[in-house]
């Protein structure tokens, strides 16, 4: 596990793991409060740097790894991710920590409530460590936080300290959200593992808002990523109306895809060279591996791509509407406690609208699941970049200009999945320029499961690519 800054290679980095450490736990080789000083020794080593973390509370994590360690030391562990140390996205209520959100107007907000899968990961055993940086409301804004692998580069939004904490080595997993690229863009910027799983399977507790929010997981691999994810929902189940996160509780097995289809979207033309030709070796070792791969001049594919065009215009118009009561109260009681952005690309936006206007986007995002839904008899999964290419550098906005709309990187890539409500798995299998690249798999709404077991199948059998 690399602790400090240094260039990523795919091929040998690996982050921390708790999945393999509960062996040792059983045996007394190992505990889970031993486990959780570790991670608390690489906080207290990069977190000046990285400032991942908003609120930390070192001394209620040492007491609930101390119960942990019993619990295991008796063999009877609340769950496969009692003792797991994890960070919560400090959009998430938690009863013992302030819920500040990224933002001004949210300084020393405390509800004192837990949020539902706060409460369910509480319930399974796992340690809460503290809270990660959000950018503010989870919206553009760029947050303090900086990537693990070149602070000069952003962590991504919304979720920059969950991936970053992830990255970093500080804890094995994260509570990440999503709502256009809010945990899958910062996946792909810290070479994390993450589920953005199908709209609804995860209880969002008192976040229900949006349409097109979801919550997730951020890991150091596969296994743990479903597991704290499956601990969640079995606790806590789905949204109110929604089906609960469908599959075993114990990690999807690895499962090769018989055809794919790649999906190009109004990304493909801001790909750089070198992350197109990371991509594209990709494909190609899909292709020797006997797997077939659909392009975009097929049929069905062609569809779904003419459906698409837009998506992120009709994504951000769908949530600044949605939010746009909740965020002009703030507005209101806080006038200078949203940013100028902030101000521009939720309040401004939602003004521009009326109902109709969103009665129509609501309309257009039934007509692009239907196109999304033809594919489903034909492939197994969809693959996609996870992002325009590798973090980019943010060096804040130029005086006297608009702020820049997407300042912790383009989301083109990861409106799809959201519009969509469909699961999204980033697979970190790339890197450009010594920096985490991702590769996206997509399913049917539902099919979250499936999606792991393909994403497993390609992280353990493709050869990573550095270019």
């Amino acid at each position: 596990m690399t602790t400090t800054a240094s260039r990523y290679d795919p091929a040998t980095f690996q982050g921390l793991r708790f999945h393999t450490a509960t062996d040792a736990f059983l045996r007394d080789e190992d505990t889970p409060r031993d486990y959780l000083e570790r991670c608390l020794a690489v906080i207290a080593d990069r977190e000046s740097v990285v400032r991942a973390w908003v609120v930390l509370d070192e001394e209620s994590a040492r007491r609930q790894a101390d119960a942990s360690t019993e619990r295991w030391r008796r063999g009877e562990p609340l769950s496969a991710v009692d003792g797991l140390p994890v960070g919560i996205k400090d959009l998430l209520e938690t009863r013992d920590m302030p819920t500040q959100m990224g933002c001004a107007a949210f300084a020393g907000n405390f509800p004192k409530r837990d949020n539902a899968a706060v409460w369910a990961l509480r319930r399974a055993g796992a340690v809460i460590v503290g809270k990660t940086v959000t950018t503010e409301l989870g919206g553009p804004e760029p947050s303090p936080t900086t990537n693990p692998f070149d602070p000069a580069h952003t962590p991504g939004g919304s979720s920059s300290g969950s991936g970053a904490a992830v990255a970093a080595g500080m804890v094995p997993a994260t509570i990440a959200t999503q709502t256009g690229g809010s945990l899958m863009r910062p996946a792909s910027f810290n070479g994390n593992w993450g589920l953005k799983p199908s709209q609804g399977a995860i209880n969002r507790g008192e976040r229900q808002t949006a349409s097109m929010t979801t919550h997730g997981v951020l890991a150091a691999c596969p296994e743990d990523m479903w597991l704290v994810a499956a601990a969640i929902a079995r606790r806590a189940g789905g949204d109110p109306g929604w089906p609960s996160l469908v599959g075993p509780e114990s990690p999807p097995l690895p499962r090769r895809p018989s055809t794919v289809a790649v999906l190009e979207t109004e990304g493909w033309e801001r790909l750089d060279a070198a992350s197109r030709s990371a991509f594209d070796q990709i494909l190609d070792q899909l292709a020797v591996n006997g797997v077939t791969v659909l392009r975009r001049d097929d049929t069905v594919v062609a569809r779904l791509e003419k459906a698409l065009v837009g998506a992120s215009e009709l994504g951000s118009a769908i949530l600044a509407w949605e939010h746009y009561w909740a965020f002009r109260d703030v507005l209101a009681d806080h006038p200078d406690g949203l940013s100028a952005r902030g101000r521009r690309f939720f309040i401004e936006t939602a003004e521009r609208m009326n109902a109709a206007d969103y009665d129509d986007a609501l309309r257009e995002r039934v007509f692009i699941r239907a196109a999304h839904a033809l594919l489903g008899p034909c492939i197994d999964a969809v693959i996609a970049p996870t992002s325009t290419g590798p973090a980019p550098v943010w060096r804040g906005d130029v005086p006297g200009t608009e702020p820049s709309r997407w300042p912790t990187g383009d989301p083109a890539f990861n409106f799809p999945s959201s519009l969509l409500g469909a699961p999204a798995v980033n697979v970190p299998l790339m890197a450009v320029r010594g920096l985490p690249f991702g590769l996206q798999v997509l399913g049917q709404p539902g099919t979250d499961a499936r999606m792991t077991g393909i994403a497993r199948w390609m992280g353990e059998t493709l050869t990573p690519v550095s270019v």
